[in-house]
């Protein structure tokens, strides 16, 4: 492709409400253009981004056994009123009618749809498994769309899904879409860790997350030094070993605490440690209020929360609802004399003497014994893990990092299956339903994540297997008859030899050139001037580390091999 004929607006400043990196250089790249709020569209080198992650995905899913389909992204609501999900998966869902009054919504996934093809096909447990994906562009109404591609509401999505007749093939299709990711990721030169994850609104028994590690993710992962365990702080497991205290504390009392609404504020006035406050959190569980305590110096995981009491949705509780359930401002709440159900974080176990909140404007009590003084309805894992806590595997050192989500498999059961009676019949004759997984790859999320992960200040750093171009070829004077020439000579000479290569033929100034070089983020540049050629030489230069050579013109072909295999290696050897 010569850039002279390309659609490639580049942009030499960033536009004022790309928030993130790869926000910014997709936008400033000339790959994307925002629509409106949450929508892009994908210009030729973005689109072309797109496809070749595409293409990867595809061929590793093809080779793990999976065929692809494609379904309507239109889904009738009849199919989501099977499952309860209609109701309760929330606004992003967006629901419409037809001309015919009938109801409707743009899919962000297709258990529904899946399994409704799938029941009305199969009968016999000779059929199973079946194992099916698509690549297609999901709708998922976001409440605040932002960063780009990170989260936009219309994205581009790999959707699989398997359905077998037992536990023991439902965990090969697991293990087989596992194996396939952790290739695809590979391929695709990014740096990434497999975690344990909560199965949020799609449901299940367990999933992994498949996380670019990246400074700027929006989710953070613990993992462990030891063992090759790693979690979601949504999931990560909090070990505690501890033994109950049974140590005595004098009666609680109450203390006024004029204007203290927090726990480093409570501390300060009453000059104890920030672990020794219970922080007492009112939450709206299915619309029900439940109270939960941990350490001051802890924070509640609402996900565990969740989890614990088997609910749909789980949200703060308002002030309103605060004030009215304790008779006092944000800020004093205290499990003493609480009439709603009370949890409480397993740690809390291990102390007596507590400072709580009294239910009171300005005032705390101290000397609480949470097990003499307060109704604790149960006591689990309820808080956040921190770099202080035990790998919950090996007891080995966790440590807490950002990442990116990329992918996500789930381990459905009977979720789907049950509610929409998606039977077979066993050896035996017996009905029984089918054990589903689902398999999901954020194409485009990939793309913005390779960014996120490999960027400098002078632009994108693409891995080779995601770059527009593994080369792009600068003829820094076009109107020189000797140095076009040779340009366009290279140029054949790298189509022929399969590299994927952008001539920058523009009568523009060299320092554009680079500029735009850089921007786009292809791994490897070649440069073809009057004064290198001169000295019988074209210059090159490695995106990722910056390194300039020398490329002999007698002897280009066999000095771009070696050359070229050493950028490769090189991306490897940072991506191990």
């Amino acid at each position: 492709m010569r850039f002279s004929s390309c659609y490639i607006p580049t942009l030499k400043e960033s536009p004022a409400d790309a928030e993130v990196v790869s926000h910014k250089l997709l936008l400033r790249a000339g790959m994307v253009r925002r629509l409106t709020s949450g929508l892009y569209i994908y210009l030729p080198l973005g689109l072309k981004i797109i496809d070749k992650i595409a293409d990867v995905v595809r061929e590793e899913i093809n080779a793990a056994g999976f065929q692809e389909l494609l379904m309507p992204m239109v889904q009738p609501a009849d199919l989501w009123k099977e499952t309860g999900r209609w109701e309760h998966y929330g606004k992003e869902l967006l629901r419409f009618k037809d001309r015919n009054e009938r109801d409707y919504c743009l899919g962000p996934t297709h258990e529904e749809v899946i399994t409704d093809l799938v029941r009305g096909e199969v009968r016999s447990y000779r059929q199973l498994p079946v194992r099916l994906y698509q690549i297609q562009s999901k709708f998922r109404d976001e409440i605040r769309p932002r960063f780009g591609l990170m989260r936009g509401r219309e994205f581009v999505m790999k959707d699989a899904y398997s359905f077998d007749a037992d536990i023991a093939g439902a965990e090969e299709s697991y293990k087989l879409m596992y194996d396939a990711y952790t290739r695809i990721f590979k391929r695709l030169g990014l740096k990434f860790r497999a975690v344990e994850a909560d199965t949020g609104s799609i449901g299940g028994n367990f999933s992994h997350e498949f996380m670019v590690l990246a400074d700027t993710g929006e989710d953070t992962i613990a993992f462990c030094h030891d063992c090759d365990y790693a979690a979601n702080v949504e999931r990560a497991e909090v070990v505690w070993k501890g033994e109950a205290c049974t140590g005595a504390c004098p009666d609680y009392e109450k203390v006024a605490t004029p204007g203290a609404h927090s726990v480093e504020e409570v501390a300060a006035m009453l000059r104890v440690p920030a672990g020794t406050v219970v922080k007492t959190m009112l939450f709206s569980v299915d619309g029900k209020p439940v109270a939960v305590l941990v350490r001051g110096d802890r924070e509640v995981n609402d996900i565990k929360l969740k989890n614990l009491l088997k609910a749909q949705e789980v949200e703060l509780a308002g002030a309103a609802t605060v004030e009215a359930l304790t008779h006092a401002p944000v800020g004093f709440a205290g499990p003493v004399g609480l009439d709603v159900p009370v949890y409480a974080d397993l740690e809390l176990q291990g102390a007596t003497d507590y400072v709580t909140g009294a239910n009171a404007a300005d005032a705390h009590f101290r000397h609480v014994d949470l097990r003499r003084d307060a109704a604790i309805t149960a006591w689990a894992d309820l808080r956040a893990i921190t770099p202080e806590d035990v790998c919950p595997r090996c007891g080995g050192r966790i440590e807490l990092t950002k990442g990116i989500e990329v992918g996500h498999i789930f381990m459905l059961g009977l979720k789907y299956s049950e509610s929409m009676h998606a039977a077979f019949l066993d050896e035996n004759g017996k009905e029984k339903l089918m054990i589903m997984g689902c398999y999901g790859i954020g194409v485009s999320r990939v793309a913005a994540a390779a960014i996120e992960q490999n960027h400098d200040e002078n632009g994108i750093v693409f891995p080779p297997p995601v770059a527009p171009f593994e080369c792009i070829l600068l003829n820094l004077d076009p109107r020189n008859a000797e140095v076009t020439a040779k340009a366009e000579e290279i140029y054949a000479m790298l189509r022929d030899m399969g590299v994927d290569v952008l001539l920058d033929d523009r009568e523009e100034r060299p320092g554009v050139k680079f500029k735009d070089a850089d921007l786009l983020g292809a791994p490897m540049q070649l440069v073809v001037g009057g004064k290198g050629l001169a000295r019988g030489i074209v210059e090159c230069k490695d995106r990722r580390s910056g390194e300039k050579g020398e490329l002999t013109v007698d002897a280009i072909e066999e000095d771009f091999s070696q050359w070229a295999a050493g950028v490769r290696r090189g991306w490897e050897t940072q991506q191990a």
